[in-house]
């Protein structure tokens, strides 16, 4: 096999380069608290931070100076109740900041994490029977009750990552009924019971008080299990399948990717920003590895990418592609 001669010049490698990071794949968290002029970093998430609603009134044209033009919001409320109450308020902390980003700029395209953990009192993703056995109807119910609240304040998508079993369907009805047919559905399809997911705990408040999500995300050691939950969701009614946590998993988007037609999410989650943040931050790895990392996870099939680093990726981009 003779050598390639494809690789001595730049412009002949811009040329065959077979993946590239823009702007356009590129989903930033936010995290809304209540209050007002709040803009603390969190401790454990270097450069990312709380913010109140009204902090968004500067927070919108940075990000967009930085080139993000795709949010999603998570929110963390005072007060939290069994009945997960601050989740579907329509003067909730994710109903406020979905409004106020769309009075700001109608350009923002905003997703909304449809979740229970970080509003009920016991931290968990769903509702429980006496005995301790998930309430799936009840669970199902409330979710659906949730996303709906959000679509009704302005969001542009709604991302359940409950892992409740028929969480899609439920929804995809409730939104289709209520007028919002045109509202699309990216479901956390393979969202593990991973050990990355620290630090992000601490920024949404959201650690269980009792137990563990074991019993509703999934085991690590697990890929067929992935794709059948895969295939669960694209039946019931979902736009867009979701990875989670991105590098770990890998082999599962890929594998996603090639089974179904429908675009493929990945998150790059708390633990992995903590992780390769530190050692860039230490110089300990160079800042393309930033980069490298966001390619491997478009290579294996990601169609979307949530992650940290988004402030970050217009640089890099102009200093090192």
């Amino acid at each position: 096999m003779k050598p390639t001669r494809l690789r001595g010049n730049q412009l002949i490698r811009d040329l065959v380069k077979e993946v590239a990071i823009s702007m356009n794949d590129i989903v930033y968290p936010l995290f809304m608290v209540e209050g007002t002029g709040i803009r603390e970093e969190i401790s454990s998430l270097k450069d990312q931070y709380h913010l109140s609603v009204d902090a968004l009134e500067k927070e919108i044209p940075f990000l967009k100076e930085k080139g993000i033009k795709y949010l999603i919001l998570f929110g963390s409320p005072n007060e939290k109740d069994a009945e997960a109450t601050p989740a579907y308020a329509k003067d909730g902390i994710v109903q406020q900041a979905i409004r106020k980003i769309k009075s700001l700029d109608m350009g923002m395209y905003v997703i909304t994490d449809v979740c229970l953990c970080q509003y009920k009192s016991d931290g968990h993703c769903c509702k429980f029977h006496p005995d301790g056995t998930i309430d799936l109807e009840a669970s199902l119910e409330l979710l659906s009750k949730v996303a709906l609240s959000h679509a009704e304040a302005g969001a542009d998508m709604v991302a359940p990552s409950d892992m409740m079993d028929g969480r899609i369907g439920n929804m995809r009805e409730t939104l289709d009924e209520n007028g919002f047919g045109h509202v699309p559905i990216m479901s956390y399809s393979a969202k593990y019971a991973s050990n990355y997911y620290g630090p992000f705990r601490e920024a949404a408040n959201s650690a269980p008080a009792f137990g563990d999500r074991r019993a509703y995300q999934m085991d690590y050691a697990n890929r067929e299990e992935a794709m059948r939950e895969m295939e669960l969701d694209v039946m019931e009614g979902a736009d867009i399948l979701m990875v989670k946590p991105a590098m770990p998993y890998l082999d599962i988007l890929r594998t996603g990717k090639d089974t179904f037609n429908l675009p493929m999410a990945a998150y790059q989650v708390s633990g992995e920003y903590a992780m390769l943040r530190l050692a860039v931050d230490q110089g300990i790895v160079d800042e393309k590895a930033i980069l490298e990392s966001l390619i491997a996870i478009k290579r294996s099939g990601a169609d979307i990418i949530i992650t940290y680093f988004a402030k970050e990726i217009v640089r890099l981009l102009e200093v090192y592609n």
